[in-house]
């Protein structure tokens, strides 16, 4: 009978005792997303074809603006900061044929002005001006980046030397902002 008695005494303080104190530990969980802009179809190509003006009217051999005005291509991109930006750089058409000097009555250059929209935003440039357009800001975006050409003009109205003419759109997203840590 005792050895029970001082079976249950002994089985009494874990019975009736304190509980045993919890400690909790922490693991702290950080990660970052770098702002950044990409091109996901980076390029495309417009084919103008023949420049000018044909047949025997007064403006044949000269630029027809229609050719050029209204040709649109669509890029697609995304930035995911809230302060990305799209600028547009328009490049004028040259003709890569030829090198000599400018002759009175002829022109080897088509200008033009280039907009790029995209996220609801225009940006835009000439090919008359020395700089990039100003940069529009279109915030967070995922989509089309649709580029239409218009106002198709060359320096002096004259007539086109004959040759092949190249030129190039540059639209620039930028996140502009910078969190730190990849």
């Amino acid at each position: 009978m005792r050895g029970l008695r001082l079976l249950a005494l002994a089985s009494l303080p874990f019975i009736v005792g304190p509980a045993l104190a919890q400690s909790t530990g922490t693991v702290t969980i950080n990660g970052s997303v770098a702002d950044r802009c990409l091109f996901t179809t980076p390029s495309a190509v417009i084919a103008l074809g023949e420049l000018t003006n044909g047949g025997g009217a007064a403006d044949s051999g000269k630029l027809d603006p229609s050719r050029v005005n209204g040709q649109n291509r669509t890029l697609v991109g995304w930035c995911n900061g809230t302060a990305a930006t799209m600028a547009v750089e328009a490049q004028p058409l040259l003709n890569s044929d030829f090198t000599g000097p400018a002759i009175s009555g002829f022109d080897a250059r088509v200008d033009y002005t280039a907009t790029a929209l995209a996220n609801g935003v225009s940006a835009l440039d000439s090919s008359t001006a020395e700089t990039p357009g100003n940069p529009a800001e279109i915030g967070l975006f995922t989509g089309n980046v649709v580029v239409t050409l218009s106002a198709a003009s060359t320096p002096t109205s004259g007539l086109l030397v004959a040759g092949n003419y190249g030129g190039q759109v540059l639209v620039t997203l930028a996140p502009n902002v910078s969190f730190g840590g990849e």
